[in-house]
């Protein structure tokens, strides 16, 4: 059976600690693709601990509204902790693949690094077309290879030591592709289809406040390292010190997300 990249509780727990600063910095890009401004109804996909959903707040303002929705229920709840007591934000357990959601039911749609880890991406597109109203859009952002990845060159060497996780790494990574990931908004019938990336260097102080967060078990890439032996654990960071070059100061690390988006017809 493959080994999937799951979220647990503890993994939620340490999600913000990892990724909060990275994802923060490329969210605009993401709004931006979908088109959010103030008034909108807006469905936030895989929203984790709710970071996306907290800029959509500000984008919508008070005549606005956001639905933060997540496959997992603890990061869910790390959302309503954040958001909770916002009067214009609602909270759901939902599979991206099979939305609750009625038909025409938001005017655009985010799915801030989630697209990849759905089983079926084909299929969840389907929805986010779906539950969009005429001339809405929809954006997703995506990773584009384990070089240029916050965590991916992590799962890269836990790979070697625990196979299946590469399985689920090269997923994660297939909608890198530009021409795969376009197909995919063309065949779920998104129109005026737009693909961009970004890229960004993140300077951290030393290995330790990067690598800390997953050593404690942070998002998926946590979980994986925390099933590892001691000695493997020893392993894979060793190799990740010396793959970013460490020497006891500080870190850097080179991250790229690709954005698409697409309009439902009018």
């Amino acid at each position: 059976m493959t080994k999937e990249l799951t979220y647990l509780d503890e993994a939620a727990a340490e999600y913000d600690r990892a990724f909060a600063h990275v994802s923060s910095h490329f969210l605009p890009f993401l709004l931006d693709a979908a088109g959010v401004v103030e008034g909108m109804r807006v469905l936030d996909i895989a929203t984790g601990t709710g970071l996306a959903a907290a800029d959509c707040l500000r984008s919508v303002g008070l005549t606005g509204h956001v639905v933060a929705a997540d496959l997992s229920e603890a990061m869910v709840e790390r959302a309503k902790q954040r958001l909770g007591a916002e009067r214009n934000i609602s909270f759901a357990v939902e599979n991206g693949q099979a939305l609750s959601f009625t038909d025409n039911s938001f005017d655009a749609l985010i799915c801030s690094l989630g697209l990849m880890f759905f089983p079926d991406p084909s299929r969840g597109l389907s929805e986010f077309l779906r539950v969009l109203r005429p001339g809405g859009r929809a954006a997703v952002s995506v990773l584009t290879s384990p070089e240029r990845s916050y965590n991916g060159r992590i799962n890269t060497v836990i790979a070697k030591h625990l196979p299946a996780i590469g399985e689920a790494t090269i997923r994660t990574f297939a909608l890198g592709d530009v021409a795969h990931l376009r197909s995919l908004f063309d065949r779920a019938e998104f129109r005026n289809v737009k693909i961009s990336r970004e890229t960004c260097r993140f300077m951290l102080p030393s290995f330790d406040s990067y690598f800390g967060s997953f050593e404690r078990g942070g998002a998926s890439t946590g979980q994986a390292y925390l099933s590892l032996s001691q000695s493997a654990r020893d392993a894979v960071r060793k190799e990740v010190q010396r793959s970013l070059g460490d020497t006891g100061g500080p870190v850097e690390i080179e991250v790229e997300f690709q954005f698409a988006s697409g309009q439902r017809a009018v």
